[in-house]
């Protein structure tokens, strides 16, 4: 992997672009499909934008709504030595294609004796946020961290969004990409060129002395804005870890990081009940017996469908205000 020294401002949406534009003039084997990519549309955000113009529509293919159907074609060309990359364009549809990404993707490669690998990756948007309603507001990642045989990264800046999903394409294993359609105007510094950042490593965010906030996607924006409330106002040192892929995790920066505060808050838009927190807190709490300071704290999604209202949507979702609660109580503990 080449990491470029220069960089430039660009939206997230616009790195996810680049990042699909570079791997398509990289590689013919790479290819897109998905509803509504091609120009005029360049998807319904705008993430293919120019890029059938440019590369051709033999290679950014606009499918039938179905995804089933994208599923199974992206995977069957992918068992034939192509690289595609398919989009489900709303998260909540992904559970039409579970039983072609679950059952044959993750395991192609387990029940071949490795000699049919599945590169495959699954570019997905999930719209909470946007007062878009119950079924189009969940973050599902929790189903897919579930299941073994497929990554799953969740990028936070718009470098992220281009280094991940250029890791994720040339990856030889099925990578599922959840993009947040709330950041994708978020403008940030992306490096010039072929960029990708590996996955499974995780990145501190905001450094901090007194607990650790363990996040991902669009909880890191609301951590870190929490982080910053708490230092300046009540003296509180918040660290931030972005941990950017779920699967695989970074064990070694998580420990790290709380081993260092002795206190943890995990955060996610997914809902907290049995949600990827769940995981995070149990091993946290399983690394760190005997010598954390407070138990682990977790803020996610509360236990019910997405309301359309936007601020009935607001109390359902994290928020930084719950974050900074929930790191409050943590330092009301002292060992």
């Amino acid at each position: 992997m080449t990491t470029a020294v220069e960089t430039k401002t660009m939206t997230f949406v616009g790195a996810v672009n680049e990042a699909l534009d570079e791997a398509l003039a990289a590689d013919p084997r790479v290819f897109l499909l998905g509803e509504d990519l091609a120009d005029p549309a360049g998807g319904v955000s705008g993430a293919t934008a120019g890029l059938s113009t440019k590369h051709g529509r033999d290679r950014v293919l606009d499918t039938p709504i179905s995804e089933a159907a994208i599923a199974g074609a992206a995977i069957g060309a992918a068992l034939e030595g192509r690289i595609p990359v398919a989009e489900i364009m709303i998260m909540d549809f992904i559970t039409i294609a579970m039983d072609q990404i679950v059952n044959l993707a993750a395991k192609a490669r387990f029940m071949s004796a490795n000699r049919t690998p599945c590169p495959i990756t699954v570019r997905t948007a999930s719209f909470g946020g946007l007062g878009t309603g119950a079924t189009h507001s969940q973050s599902l990642e929790a189903w897919f961290m579930h299941v073994p045989g497929i990554k799953v990264a969740i990028p936070s800046t718009p470098a992220d969004a281009k280094g991940l999903l250029t890791a994720a394409i040339f990856d030889p294993d099925p990578c599922l990409v959840v993009e947040t359609v709330a950041l994708y105007g978020s403008r940030g510094e992306v490096p010039i060129g072929r960029y990708a950042v590996e996955l499974g490593t995780a990145d501190v965010k905001r450094q901090g002395s007194d607990v650790t906030v363990v996040a991902y996607g669009r909880a890191v924006v609301d951590a870190l804005a929490a982080a910053e409330h708490l230092g300046t106002t009540e003296g509180i040192d918040v660290e931030v870890l972005d941990l950017r892929t779920l699967v695989p995790l970074d064990t070694d920066a998580l420990r790290a990081s709380v081993g260092k505060t002795g206190r943890a808050v995990v955060a996610h838009y997914a809902v907290e009940f049995a949600g990827p927190g769940a995981e995070l807190a149990a091993r946290i709490a399983a690394d760190h017996f005997g010598s954390l300071k407070a138990p682990v704290r977790r803020v996610g999604a509360r236990f019910r469908p997405i309301p359309a209202a936007r601020g009935l949507e607001q109390a359902v979702y994290p928020s930084a205000e719950r974050i900074a609660a929930a790191v409050r109580e943590t330092m009301t503990f002292t060992r």
